[in-house]
C-alpha cells in the first residue's frame, strides 16, 4: 500500500494532468517523485536546478491551487534538488528549497557549493537519471521515411540518414549536415531520421529542436543565470538535431555554448544532426574552429526535385490522400511547378480545396485555371521542361525525339520553337536552356531564337502555330 505523501502527490497528479498538455504533464511531472509528507509540507525530488526552475515558473499557479487542495490551507510545497558528483559510486548531494509564498513565480537563486566536506565536486549540475525522464523529442510524426520520396535530387542525403538511423553515432556521418534551398525536405528528412532511431532503439533521447527555439532558450538561461543547466541538458542527448543551423551566424556567445554541447556530444560518440540552407564553407558569419566541426562529418545537399521526383511526389500524397487525379493533371502540375516540393503540394491543396468546394470534378482544364494562377502567384514562370511537353504535345511527337540529334526538318523547328518560348517565358540562361535539350550550346539557342523571329514574320502558319502554343502556356 502507498505511503499518505504518494497518495497526495497522485491526487495532486490527477488534477494536473487535466489542467496542461499530456507532452507537457510527461515532461514535466512524470519524473517528480514524492519524497515524505510532514507538517503539511509536501517534499518532491526533482532532477535539476533547471527542472525546478522551470516549474517555478511555469506551472507555480497550477502547484499552489491543487497543493492547497489536497493539504489544505497551509498546505506547502519543498523541493528536494539532486546534484550528482562526477565520481563513481558517490552520494547524491541534495539541496531544498521551500517554495516561496509570494506572488511572484521565482524564487532567489540558490547558492549551490562546489565543496561538500573534503570532495570537490567537479559538475555540480550533471542532471542525474536524466535518461529515465521521458524528454519530448518534438519530431513530428508526418514526417518519416516512408513518405519521403527519394530521387537523384536527394539520394546521398536520404541514404545517409538512413545509415544514421541504422546506427546513431556509430558510423563517419557525425555530423551529418543536411543541406539545401527552401522546400526541398531538410526538415521532414531529419525528422524521419529521428523517428526511425526511436523505433530502432527506443531508449535512446532523441531531441529536435530549431535553431531559433534554442537561441531563445540559451537568452532566457543568460537572464535566468542557468546556463549551466542548458548546457548539460542538452549534453544528455543522444541524438541532437538542429534546424536551420546558419542562424547561429554572427551569435558569438550562442556559438560558444553549442561548440561545448558538440564537443562534449562528439566525444561521448552521440549522433549530431543539423540542416542548413547553404553548405558549410558557405555559412558567413560562423567561428572558424566550429565551421571545422561541421565539416567532420558528411555534408550531403538537397537539390530541386527532378520531373521524375514531381511526379512521385504528388502520386503519393494523392495516394496518402485517397484522391484520384487524372494523369494528364499529374504531369501539368509537374511541369508546371519545378522549384521545391512545398510549392508543388500548395498547389496540389490548392487544386483539391477547389474542386471540394465547387464540387467540380477535377479535370486538365479546371487544373489550368486554378494551378495557372498559382504559378503565376508564386514562380511567376512556366518551366521549360513544361514547355517542352506543351510543343511535344502540340506536333505529336516523342520528348526524347525533341532532344534527340535527328536533323528533320519538322523536329528541328519544334526544337527551336520550344528553345524560343523558354527565353521568352523563363528566366532561364541560354546555357540552361540548351542544357534542356541535350547540352546544346548557347549559340544553338540564339540561333534558334532568330530563326523562330524571322520565320514568325515571313510564314503566316508558323505564326499560326507560335499564337496556338502561346495559348496552350496560358501566358497573358
Amino acid at each position: 500500500m502507498s505511503q499518505l505523501h504518494e497518495q497526495k502527490w497522485e491526487a495532486c497528479l490527477k488534477v494536473i494532468k487535466d489542467n496542461i498538455p499530456l507532452q507537457a504533464f510527461k515532461t514535466w511531472f512524470t519524473p517528480i517523485v514524492p519524497i515524505k509528507l510532514e507538517d503539511d509540507i509536501l517534499t518532491i525530488q526533482v532532477p535539476s536546478h533547471f527542472f525546478y526552475e522551470w516549474l517555478e515558473e511555469h506551472y507555480i499557479t497550477l502547484l499552489r491551487k491543487v497543493i492547497k487542495k489536497e493539504l489544505g490551507a497551509n498546505g506547502r510545497l519543498e523541493y528536494s534538488i539532486i546534484m550528482e558528483r562526477n565520481t563513481p559510486n558517490s552520494t547524491p548531494y541534495t539541496v531544498r528549497i521551500p517554495t516561496s509564498g509570494k506572488t511572484s513565480t521565482r524564487n532567489n537563486p540558490v547558492s549551490v557549493p562546489l565543496m561538500v566536506g573534503n570532495d570537490f565536486i567537479k559538475n555540480p549540475f550533471v542532471i542525474p537519471g536524466l535518461k529515465k525522464i521521458d524528454v519530448s523529442s518534438n519530431l513530428n510524426p508526418a514526417y518519416t521515411f516512408d513518405n519521403f520520396v527519394e530521387g537523384d535530387c536527394n539520394h546521398l542525403a536520404r541514404s545517409a540518414g538512413y545509415a544514421v538511423a541504422s546506427k546513431p553515432g556509430g558510423t563517419a556521418f557525425n555530423p551529418l549536415l543536411l543541406y539545401g534551398g527552401v522546400g526541398l525536405g531538410k526538415t521532414h528528412l531529419v525528422n524521419a531520421i529521428g523517428i526511425e532511431i526511436k523505433n530502432k532503439f527506443p531508449n535512446k533521447i532523441v531531441l529536435y529542436v530549431n535553431s531559433v527555439k534554442f537561441v531563445h532558450q540559451f537568452i532566457d538561461a543568460i537572464k535566468n543565470n542557468t546556463s549551466n543547466d542548458f548546457i548539460h541538458f542538452y549534453q544528455m542527448m543522444d541524438v541532437l538535431i538542429i534546424d536551420d543551423v546558419e542562424f547561429f551566424s554572427g551569435k558569438e556567445k550562442t556559438q560558444d555554448v553549442f561548440f561545448h554541447i558538440f564537443n562534449h556530444l562528439h566525444q561521448n560518440g552521440k549522433q549530431i544532426i543539423l540542416t542548413s540552407d547553404k553548405p558549410p564553407v558557405d555559412i558567413q558569419g560562423m567561428e572558424q574552429r566550429l565551421l571545422s566541426r561541421l565539416k567532420w562529418g558528411l555534408s550531403a545537399d538537397l537539390q530541386a526535385p527532378e520531373l521524375e521526383t514531381r511526379i512521385a511526389i504528388i502520386e503519393k500524397k494523392i495516394y496518402a490522400n485517397g484522391i484520384e487525379l487524372p494523369r494528364e493533371v499529374i504531369e501539368y502540375l509537374a511541369y508546371s511547378i519545378n522549384t521545391n516540393v512545398r510549392e508543388i503540394e500548395g498547389a496540389l491543396n490548392s487544386l483539391i480545396a477547389q474542386s471540394s468546394l465547387n464540387k467540380k470534378a477535377i479535370t486538365l482544364d479546371l487544373a489550368k485555371k486554378m494551378i495557372d494562377k498559382f504559378v503565376k502567384n508564386t514562380a511567376k514562370e512556366v518551366s521549360i521542361e513544361y514547355i517542352q511537353k506543351v510543343v511535344c504535345d502540340y506536333f505529336d511527337i516523342e520528348m526524347e525525339t525533341l532532344k534527340s540529334k535527328t536533323r528533320k526538318r519538322e523536329i528541328v523547328q519544334a526544337r527551336q520553337i520550344a528553345m524560343y518560348f523558354s527565353k521568352k517565358l523563363t528566366k532561364s540562361s541560354l546555357a540552361n536552356i540548351g542544357a534542356h535539350s541535350k547540352n546544346r550550346d548557347h549559340a544553338t539557342v540564339l540561333h534558334a531564337c532568330r530563326t523562330v523571329n524571322d520565320l514568325s514574320e515571313t510564314d503566316k502558319q508558323f505564326k499560326a502555330y507560335l499564337n496556338d502554343l502561346e495559348k496552350k502556356l496560358s501566358i497573358q
